[in-house]
């Protein structure tokens, strides 16, 4: 009996055991596959995932010898290698800088402090968590990580008459690193979110109230004044003063310490030395390592959602910066498995990332298979991504290139005027996060007008254009223009347009030039090339 009963468990446990060490990209497709309420779509074709995989991971298209030799290898676990390949090229950390940029300062600005504290993190591979405490308490003795001052200071940066922004900067420190979006808790607990607070925000509020923007250096820096006192406030409906002291947004109220008279300082102020004194209590230090740790869950949460709407075009968690309990998680078990990854990997963004995209739900086709309405928050099929001004930029120089794998389109000599002008015509306004696709007539113009864009549409050297002059049979002008473009063979429909196209060009070579920079402008300026499919 002992014996039957023995056999009978292990039968129940062992499934789970195996569920439970496959890795991780399986869990999530078990997961996602569970609770798809329908059929999934198929596998991507390989140049879908060719150009999404070198989107995502390196910011840019393949070149024409990476798309080929890619799409001729006929080994089955090319796609794996292809990943690993990516993720451990010079371009990766590139990607994760700007991705990063991106996502903490949502274009308020440029600093190159900030640029190279980024590039160092990114370089490094520093954990999510690093990064955060040296954004929240930025230390300025520091050249290496100095510049992450300038989250803090480009937001507490004065705009004309305005009044220093310390709620917009309380708000964004919520909102980046908890995935909590307060601010309409400044002055009331929240009307439509029973979550937030005003305790929330104002325990926050006071930390950042107590900074001011250092002079004294020319790098982005910040000072704190001395607390010994927690904050009034009230709310603007019943009027009852409340108190509160340094606190993360839904955890306990941090202790401000007591110091006799004349001891406060490690460093004692002296205004005529312009000597800025140090306080021995530091709200953001003390608010840095309560926010950014494994303990903080949401903290640890947050990350998990925007790398899965990195890889995927949508949070668990949708809108990224609105995690409360009226607003669920559109998958919870696998919000929290990615959340337990996140923390067991000590925050390693890379890690997970790499798993995300070895999965089957990020390798998905986005083309429907029928015109059945698929929600986007059960990944059945792709979701579509707008493509960054950064990644428009480096596919752009890409394309127009020679098309061999060992040019590095960054060593274009005016690569910082140039990404100035793709920012300014693609970029989204300060403040706005980039999140869908939205084209503009800014956008347009500049495609159509921009000299330096039309000149790269000119016969020089190997580039595009040059190549497709050489070229004598219409179908080869059209594989060429559409691999170097768009990283996928043409159909027959459009090798039939092309031919037709240029035959109109005649035998005249200048024409013929002008009209297959037209044709290589026309692939450029089409929606497929500004979306992540």
């Amino acid at each position: 009996m002992l014996v039957r009963w023995l056999l009978a468990v292990a039968l129940v446990v062992a499934p789970l055991c195996v569920r439970a060490a496959d890795p991780l990209p399986a869990q999530i497709d078990k997961l996602i596959e569970a609770a798809a309420g329908g059929p999934v779509s198929p596998a991507a074709s390989d140049a879908e995932f060719l150009r999404r995989i070198y989107l995502d991971v390196v910011g840019r298209i393949p070149t024409v010898d990476e798309a080929r030799s890619f799409l001729n290898d006929k080994s089955a676990d090319k796609r794996a290698k292809l990943i690993d390949k990516l993720f451990a090229s010079g371009e990766f950390p590139r990607r994760m800088e700007e991705l990063l940029n991106q996502m903490l300062m949502e274009r308020r600005g440029e600093d190159a402090e900030w640029q190279k504290f980024l590039a160092w993190a990114a370089d490094t591979n520093q954990p999510w968590d690093a990064i955060a405490r040296a954004i929240l308490d930025p230390d300025a003795d520091s050249e290496q990580v100095r510049g992450a001052a300038y989250f803090i200071t480009n937001r507490l940066s004065k705009v004309g008459q305005q009044d220093t922004d310390y709620p917009g900067l309380t708000r964004d420190v919520g909102r980046m690193f908890m995935g909590v979006d307060l601010q309409c808790a400044q002055c009331h607990n929240h009307l439509f979110v029973d979550d937030y607070k005003q305790v929330d925000f104002q325990g926050l509020y006071t930390v950042f109230l107590n900074t001011a923007i250092r002079t004294d250096v020319k790098y982005p820096a910040v000072t704190e004044k001395l607390m010994t006192k927690k904050i009034d406030f009230q709310s603007v409906f019943d009027k009852q003063p409340m108190t509160v002291g340094p606190r993360v947004p839904m955890a306990k109220e941090l202790m401000i310490p007591v110091f006799a008279k004349g001891e406060e300082y490690t460093v004692v102020p002296d205004p005529k030395k312009k000597v800025l004194g140090v306080p021995k209590f530091s709200p953001l230090e003390t608010i840095a390592k309560d926010l950014a740790t494994a303990e903080n869950r949401a903290f640890a949460e947050n990350l998990a959602n925007r790398l899965w709407y990195f890889a995927m075009g949508r949070g668990l968690v949708h809108p990224l910066d609105l995690r409360h309990s009226g607003n669920k998680p559109s998958h919870p078990e696998l919000l929290k498995l990615l959340t337990d990854e996140v923390i067991a990997r000590k925050f390693d963004m890379k890690s997970v990332l790499k798993d995300l995209v070895l999965t089957k739900t990020y390798q998905r086709t986005s083309v429907r298979q029928s015109s059945e309405t698929l929600a986007e928050d059960r990944y059945r099929v792709a979701i579509e991504k707008p493509v960054w001004a950064e990644q428009l930029l480096w596919s752009t120089l890409t394309a127009v290139g020679t098309g061999k794998s060992d040019t590095d389109p960054r060593k274009t000599a005016n690569v910082a005027d140039l990404r100035k002008k793709f920012l300014t015509a693609f970029a989204n306004p300060a403040k706005e996060p980039e999140i869908d696709f939205a084209p503009s007539v800014k956008a347009a113009l500049f495609v159509m007008n921009d000299s330096t864009i039309l000149s790269w549409l000119e016969p020089a050297s190997e580039n595009l254009v040059a190549r497709l002059v050489a070229l004598k049979d219409e179908k080869q002008i059209a594989d060429e223009v559409y691999l170097a473009v768009l990283s996928r063979e043409p159909t027959d429909d459009e090798r039939k347009d092309i031919a037709e196209f240029v035959k109109k060009a005649g035998t005249d070579e200048t024409k013929k030039a002008k009209t297959l920079g037209m044709l290589a402008w026309a692939l450029l300026s089409s929606t497929e090339f500004c979306l992540n499919h």
